[in-house]
Formats: C-alpha cells, structure tokens, sequence
C-alpha cells in the first residue's frame, strides 16, 4: 500500500512538473487572454486537468494577466519581459506616480497596470523591497528594515525610467 502510495505521489508530481513546464511554453509562445484559452490548448496537447487545477497552476507559476499595446490583456510568467508597441518597459509606460506614507510606498499606475509592474518589482528591486500588494491601478510597496526613500526610488529607477 505504502509503494503505491509512493508511486502516485511521484507520478502527481513529475505530472505536475511537466505540465508546468509546457505551461510556460505555451504563455512564452502565444498570446492566450483566458484560462479556457490556455485550459484548451493543454487539452489539446494531451493533458487531462480541471479548471481548478489550472487556476492553482497559474497562482504556482505567479503568472499575471498584463495589459498590451493594443489594449488587450494576455498571461504573462513573472520573468516575461513585456513591453508596448514602442518596446519600452510596461513600466515605463504604465507608471503614474509614488508617494510614500512612513516607510511604505504607494504606486498609482494606469488602469490594468499595476499587477504586472508589481511583478517586475518583485523580480528586480529584491534587495530593497520586501514585496508588493497589487490592485487594478494601484501598487503597496513594503520596503525591507532600514531601507530609505531614496534607496526604494533608486532602485525603482532602475526599471522605472520616469519614476522621480
């Protein structure tokens, strides 16, 4: 009983790895704007899954749904570099403006914006900012202990050409 239940799990999880896997494939490779788009396209490539367990794929993989230039939206993984029809950073484009209230920090970005953009800053300002909290058009920032305004901005600055 013990082996079996060994195996199974090994199976669920190699299963889980793949599908993973091609998951990324499939967002790096198409523009897909919903999970019956991508849920489709697994189908057809063979995998057996439920919406739910898609929908717990994508929170796994941190994907976010990011605005386009042609004012759509489409899955991104957090590493995509998305950009607008001028190839600029979607940060760059989407960013309206930061004030900060103590230590913490509020993006306003353009509306549709601000999930996308908080995963850019998850993945590039790491060593400043502790995480983000991200609605439609609006960004918290939690910095990490001891971290300035300044040291938030620049880091910011990085990625976020417009930001002052």
């Amino acid at each position: 009983m013990y082996i079996f239940a060994f195996c199974l799990y090994i199976y669920t999880y190699m299963t889980k790895r793949f599908r993973h896997k091609i998951i990324k494939e499939v967002l790096q490779a198409n523009e897909i704007n919903s999970q019956d788009m991508l849920l489709k396209i697994l189908t057809e490539k063979g995998f057996e899954l439920t919406q739910a367990t898609l929908s717990r794929d994508i929170k796994e993989l941190k994907v976010v749904k990011a605005p386009t230039s042609k004012g759509t939206y489409i899955y991104q993984l957090p590493e995509a570099k998305v950009t607008t029809s001028e190839e600029s950073p979607l940060s760059s484009f989407g960013f309206v403006g930061i004030e900060f209230s103590g230590q913490l920090a509020i993006i306003k970005t353009r509306p549709g914006y601000a999930m996308a953009i908080a995963g850019e800053i998850d993945n590039k300002a790491s060593k400043y900012i502790l995480g983000t909290v991200a609605g439609d058009d609006t960004i918290l920032i939690i910095p990490k202990e001891n971290v300035s305004r300044e040291e938030v901005i620049a880091s910011l600055s990085t990625f976020i050409p417009n930001i002052e």
